[in-house]
């Protein structure tokens, strides 16, 4: 392991001015690594105004309904358990604790995402800020979500972190991760590398909301492996204003009858520079993969929408979906669908379509009693309809919530 980390180490040091080729180039030299100093306390003890950012990307303070916790302040882990009932069913800790607890976790380090993939994956690298482990254990159905949040309190603040989760044969768990920041916190930098392992007949549904500031970058990386029969569904959604985001995951379908789904809600507001994209690989017979794009973009946002889908076996079928809605002339959505075939019999499909609020839609809802900001509200809510996704029940209800919270009182 000593050899190999040596080895990670100096890719990410002849990758640390690699720009990435997607999104505005930043100069990451420019952030503070001087976080504030958290001890380890229960997540109800926390400031009210801390709490209440969390509970808004779905982090909760009751422990009763979330199988397992994690909370990271800045670069300090302030609280990990596991719900009583769920022990021996999950694991969930920080990946230093783990990487000591686990010699074999080291096979899994930088293995699906290059640690000289650009700057940002080099930062997490040479200045590790902790992130959190997640394992299911074999053959065990997870009935309630996990939960993980990662918080910043210090303004410009550079936090990274690396996570891995695994989903071990025949699993079954939902994980919620929320990023955000305290109110004072105006810029900074959130570089978060996620490794996902999803192993034979295992399912594992993974949400991420961000909410962060006007001025703040996010630079999210991440991969997943699906072996035999497995299910990995992403959703991520973005409600409130930052300056920069850029995200490119990808998934591979390895495994016969693999299937990986992609669903994005972007709601861009303000300044906003998102450039965000899924990309499924299908590598196997009978893999499966869709990704499902919901953009809205107001005020002067720009927002990159990419998808790609590359077939490698013939027995392969994938289909991409990119909508977007604009509610602003100054506004911008650029749609950058792409299906690549490597295999004779491979099934790619993909539709992409951009426009602005009908009036016939306003005029229609206006006639009935509503205003027109009423109307424009519940247009644009119906457009981010998350039961698209297709999620479990009780996960749809949150997300739902979440969405109406987030765009309520801007719409």
């Amino acid at each position: 392991m000593v050899r190999k980390m040596s080895e990670n180490k100096n890719a990410a040091l002849r990758a640390i001015n690699k720009p990435s080729p997607f999104g505005p180039d930043l100069d990451i030299s420019q952030y503070s690594r001087q976080p504030k100093n958290w001890e380890p306390c229960p997540i109800s003890s926390l400031p009210k105004e801390i709490l209440e950012k969390a509970i808004e990307v779905g982090v909760l303070p009751e422990q009763e309904n979330r199988a397992a916790t994690f909370f990271q302040i800045d670069h300090s882990v302030i609280f990990k358990a596991v719900q009583e009932i769920f022990e021996n069913k999950v694991e969930i800790m920080s990946v230093k604790e783990a990487l000591k607890k686990y010699v074999w976790l080291k096979d899994y380090w930088w293995k699906i995402i290059s640690v000289d993939m650009d700057k940002y994956t080099a930062l997490a690298e040479l200045y590790w800020d902790q992130g959190y482990f997640i394992r299911i254990l074999e053959d065990q159905k997870v009935t309630i979500p996990l939960q993980a949040c990662l918080f910043i309190s210090t303004d410009n603040l550079n936090q990274n972190v690396h996570n891995i989760v695994i989903a071990e044969p025949g699993s079954e768990a939902q994980i919620i991760t929320g990023c955000t920041l305290h109110s004072t916190v105006q810029r900074g930098l959130h570089v978060g590398i996620t490794e996902f392992y999803v192993k034979e007949d295992a399912k594992l549904t993974f949400t991420m909301i961000h909410n962060w500031a006007q001025n703040f970058d996010s630079r999210p990386r991440s991969g997943a492996i699906i072996e035999d029969n497995g299910l990995f569904v992403s959703n991520y959604m973005c409600f409130k204003p930052l300056k920069s985001l850029q995200m490119y995951p990808v998934a591979y379908c390895r495994g016969v009858n693999a299937r990986a789904r992609f669903n994005t809600i972007i709601y861009g507001v303000g300044r906003s520079y998102i450039d965000v994209g899924s990309k499924i690989v299908l590598q196997n017979e009978g893999c499966r993969g869709e990704v499902i794009s919901r953009t809205i973009a107001t005020d002067e946002a720009k927002i990159y929408a990419r998808g790609l889908l590359q077939g490698e076996h013939s027995d392969t079928k994938a289909h991409l979906e990119c909508r977007g809605l604009l509610l602003s002339d100054e506004a911008m959505i650029y749609a950058v669908p792409e299906i690549v075939a490597k295999a004779k019999g491979a099934e790619l499909s993909h539709e992409a379509a951009v426009g602005k609020i009908s009036e016939e839609q306003i005029q229609y809802l206006m006639a009935r009693g509503f205003s027109k900001s009423e109307a424009e509200a519940l247009i644009v809510r119906g457009f981010m309809d998350v039961s698209i996704f297709g999620l479990p029940k009780n996960l749809e209800k949150e997300i739902q919530r979440m969405v109406d919270m987030a765009t309520g009182g801007a719409l």
